[in-house]
């Protein structure tokens, strides 16, 4: 599988260059076009654009700062989970207005299943690899992952996950169902191709958490850290 940038992807990367980094609602637009799974979600420049968004799909939803200047937006509370109401939805745009840097807000759909993570690394010496382990707000903790240089193939996929000490989790424990591992398979196959396409254009890539199901398995959260421009 081998993706190639369009014009509007390179345009979402060229227009990001300042920031150092793509803002969470163009990451997600990125990973959509590549072939990965994102909630339903816009970019709010007004509430009454969130609130219009926020009942077409049905609360409850989840809503988060869009900031050049915040890159942890759970550090300065720019993360809501649950908002189950327009008055919700109001009180927390108000909230975001007065961040630094604000410039709308995030307003997606919530999403259930396993938390994981989902990450991509340049390094210098090996180039990009692949790292996928069990995530959310757990993954400094267990730092339960696995790691594979790109490209993937299937058969890589299948042993990262057998790698991870949890991999149970996955596989269905305790009654639960186990999640959909093609659908695994596949998002880390267009995972592994986006970045060999824009491997000269970024330093990191984390997707955290990505929620898996018997459903699928959904982007629920992007960072693109950019790499530095080269001098000439």
């Amino acid at each position: 599988m081998k993706t190639v940038l369009s014009k509007e992807m390179e345009e979402i990367f060229a227009a990001s260059r300042a920031a150092g980094w793509v803002l969470e609602p163009k990451a997600k637009q990125l990973l959509s076009m590549a072939g990965l799974a994102v909630p339903r979600f816009t970019w709010a420049n007004g509430i009454d654009e969130a609130t219009r968004f926020a009942r077409g799909i049905g609360y409850p939803v989840v809503v988060k700062i869009v900031s050049p200047t915040i890159l942890h937006k759970s550090d300065v509370g720019g993360v809501i989970i649950g908002i189950n109401s327009d008055e919700e939805l109001r009180a927390a745009y108000e909230r975001f207005r007065a961040l630094q840097g604000f410039a709308g807000m995030l307003v997606e759909e919530m999403v259930d299943g396993i938390e994981l993570i989902v990450g991509a690394k340049v390094d210098y010496q090996f180039g990009p690899v692949i790292l996928l382990g069990i995530g959310g707000t757990s993954v400094e903790i267990y730092k339960d992952t696995s790691i594979r240089m790109v490209p993937l193939i299937p058969q890589d996929v299948a042993a990262m996950v057998r790698g991870l000490r949890a991999h149970q989790l996955l596989e269905g424990y305790r009654g639960s169902a186990p999640i959909d591992v093609q659908a695994l398979t596949d998002m880390l196959m267009a995972f592994s191709a986006f970045v060999m396409a824009c491997e000269a254009l970024i330093e990191s890539i984390d997707l955290n958490p990505v929620k898996c199901s018997a459903k699928g398995c959904i982007v629920a959260d992007a960072r693109i850290m950019l790499a530095a421009e080269k001098k000439e």
